[in-house]
């Protein structure tokens, strides 16, 4: 009888460590929101916990991870980003969700209560925490007395110790206020004032309450950043650019410029300007931060060029003028965090590492460069404590986490809290490089199914990212959408899934050629291409069952996806778009207020052709349309109308729809449920015969 208990015991077990479901691969806590003290004695960031988001701390010198919140369950509403008072006594956050449209914060749960946006203070020392002001970005004068924020395009001032619940705006101003910066002596708060198709660098003087725009332009003037002494005031001068179609390739504009302010004449000059060409284009999204400018004791300028193809880092004497390239190499400078020592950027970066991140130290003193991370590991969000260095890192089988290191020594943080149930044994990536039929080379990782047999013929899945200005990498995303998705794809290998990982044209982290090819997305959308390559890919592997090759994606991945069995049903078995775009004359708009299709015709022409409505007649294959109908990139009505389309067609469709939901679903159970759903609906197919 013990023998035969015994046996079913052991049976068990395998069943379960066989049997781990989709939810299991997502059950990790995701952090972010990596921040540390002025003096470096401590840090905090955000657990995701299946929804349920938290504040934590730690400090030297144990580092032991203690929670400070105590929010309870997956109900949707966002928190962060942490920001640390000057004595280090304070921690402010913000909690809440973005307003659509209407003017409706986000509000997946169906709470009911207000889940708009609000500034809450943490007194780190009795770990309590009160509500401060409704608002975001706050940021706390140098003395640590006052409490700067923006609440609907205005900016607001509050004591720091204020326990009431008065609010007073600090000036009236026309333009929506953002980036703000207290001058190092406390008496400037320095801001940009967003005016449609320009904006100004404005001061504010707490002291006579005055208001100025010291050199008004007709261009966007931003990322104002103050020098150490307080006597000058840097910012960027980028020309407009009329009617540049979101979504289409652009690689030179009238080049952009660094301007110095001299505070006590409120005289200014242009102290570099960017080449014709490759670099003339200010980018956005690279680096992915609020700040573009970083001054040296020395008084030197550090700023991103795309000079050379790729995103990276270059000084300027703003005396001499004298210019120097400070992080050469092939790959592009993601992330720039300063320091508490005040003589050094950490940088964030995937030079000569193409397929992950690695984290390094810019000396600002000499410029050298030195690696701080294991390149072999993926690493972001670094910041910079006493004796050592915080981050987060993951790897292909192992999810974002907080680390730490002091003296040398490398510590995991909050390790009691990673699940037990996470998988243990995960397919391990390897690089593939693909080839289109128009010669573009596009990259991506390839996942084998476990107890993979050479011999056998597998179904095959292939993922498209978002964005489309993303990168997936040899493992764990940075970003939770993309950690998650990364997942599911490893999930589908556990299941006997050859599942290919994307990483076209458009994207980022292969330079500006890659990023702004000709033709991509409303412009031609010659992606496609490399989804299409992929398929040929795949098809022409003996291991693959070239019948059973199925792409799936949410909102550029939705896209292409949408295009892939629109214009080639003949190489899909079938497909899942979640939140894609169809027809670029809908959606455009959203990014850009100013376009009307019927004013433009010949770009609204060309969008439609880049789109997957113009070629919707051929589709045949099923398709599973997820969407949340709150969602603020992607409208609703783009899924509402392809399935009014599919459906007359005779094309099989299902759906999975989430009430109030946003582009990046707030709730983790409907993360959970769309990549269950889309697991289920490919396998329905591919195990039919």
């Amino acid at each position: 009888m013990k023998k035969a208990l015994f046996t079913t015991y052991l049976i068990l077990l395998t069943f379960f460590a066989y049997s781990q479901s989709i939810a299991d691969y997502l059950s990790t806590p995701f952090p972010t929101s990596m921040t540390a003290s002025p003096d470096g004695t401590a840090i905090a960031w955000v657990f995701n916990d299946q929804g349920e988001r938290n504040v934590f701390y730690a400090k030297a010198p144990d580092y032991a991870a203690k929670k400070l919140t105590d929010y309870k369950g997956d109900i949707g509403v966002d928190l962060g980003p942490l920001v640390f008072s000057p004595d280090g006594k304070t921690l402010l956050f913000v909690r809440g969700n973005g307003r659509n449209s209407n003017g409706q914060p986000a509000n997946p749960a169906q709470l009911q209560e207000n889940t708009d946006k609000k500034i809450y203070s943490l007194d780190l020392e009795s770990e309590k925490s009160r509500w401060f002001s409704p608002g975001t970005s706050p940021i706390f004068s140098p003395d640590g007395q006052n409490v700067a924020y923006q609440t609907g395009g205005a900016v607001y001032l509050k004591a720091a110790s204020d326990t009431t619940d008065s609010v007073k705006q600090l000036f009236t101003a026309r333009g929506n206020a953002a980036m703000l910066s207290f001058s190092p002596d406390g008496k400037y708060l320095a801001f940009m004032s967003s005016r449609s198709d320009h904006s100004f660098v404005g001061l504010w003087d707490l002291e006579k309450k005055e208001l100025k725009y010291p050199e008004a332009s007709l261009d966007f003037d931003a990322y104002p950043a103050w020098s150490p002494d307080g006597k000058k005031l840097a910012y960027l001068r980028i020309p407009n650019i009329l009617n540049l179609l979101p979504f289409t390739s652009i690689k030179s504009a009238n080049p952009w410029s660094i301007r110095v302010l001299d505070i006590e004449t409120m005289k200014a000059e242009e102290v570099w300007k960017a080449d014709q060409g490759n670099g003339s284009v200010m980018v956005d999204d690279l680096p992915a931060v609020s700040e573009r400018l970083w001054w040296t004791p020395s008084g030197s300028l550090v700023f991103p060029w795309e000079k050379n193809n790729w995103m990276q880092l270059y000084s300027v004497n703003p005396k001499t003028k004298e210019v120097k390239h400070l992080t050469p190499g092939e790959g592009q400078v993601e992330w720039v965090q300063t320091s508490f020592t005040k003589n050094e950027l950490l940088v964030t970066h995937n030079i000569g590492n193409i397929d992950r991140r690695q984290v390094s130290r810019l000396d600002l003193s000499t410029f050298e460069l030195e690696l701080l991370s294991d390149p072999q590991t993926i690493n972001w969000a670094p910041v910079r404590i006493e004796n050592g260095l915080a981050w987060l890192s993951s790897n292909w089988d192992r999810p974002g986490w907080p680390m730490v290191q002091t003296y040398g020594q490398t510590k995991i943080l909050a390790a009691e809290l990673f699940p037990r149930n996470f998988p243990k044994k995960l397919s391990k990536p390897e690089s593939i490089t693909l080839k289109a039929k128009d010669g573009f080379e596009s990259y991506g990782q390839l996942l084998l199914p476990a107890n993979y047999d050479p011999k056998k013929k597998y179904p095959a899945v292939i993922f498209l990212h978002g964005g489309s200005r993303r990168q997936m990498l040899l493992g764990f995303n940075y970003g939770m959408y993309y950690s998650h998705t990364y997942a599911a794809q490893q999930y589908f290998a556990s299941q006997g899934y050859i599942a290919l990982i994307l990483n076209y044209r458009s994207g980022i982290g292969y330079g500006m050629d890659f990023r702004e090819e000709d033709n991509y997305g409303a412009g031609g959308a010659s992606e496609v291409q490399d989804v299409m390559a992929a398929a040929d890919y795949l098809a022409a592997r003996t291991d693959v069952d070239k019948s059973k090759i199925s792409p799936w994606g949410g909102s550029y991945g939705g896209f292409l996806t949408a295009h892939a069995l629109s214009q080639a049903p003949e190489k899909f078995n079938v497909g899942v778009d979640i939140h894609g775009v169809h027809n670029w004359n809908n959606d455009i708009p959203v990014f850009a207020s100013w376009y009307a299709p019927e004013k433009f015709p010949e770009m609204a022409e060309l969008a439609f052709k880049s789109s997957p409505m113009n070629f919707v007649k051929n589709w045949k294959d099923p398709v599973l349309l997820i969407h949340g109908d709150d969602d603020r990139n992607v409208l609703f009505s783009e899924s509402v109308e392809l399935a009014e389309v599919l459906r007359k067609q005779g094309v099989h469709v299902e759906q999975l729809v989430f009430p109030d939901e946003v582009h990046s679903f707030l709730l983790h159970q409907n993360w959970v449920n769309a990549f269950d759903a889309t697991f289920k609906f490919i396998n329905k197919y591919s195990l039919a015969k």
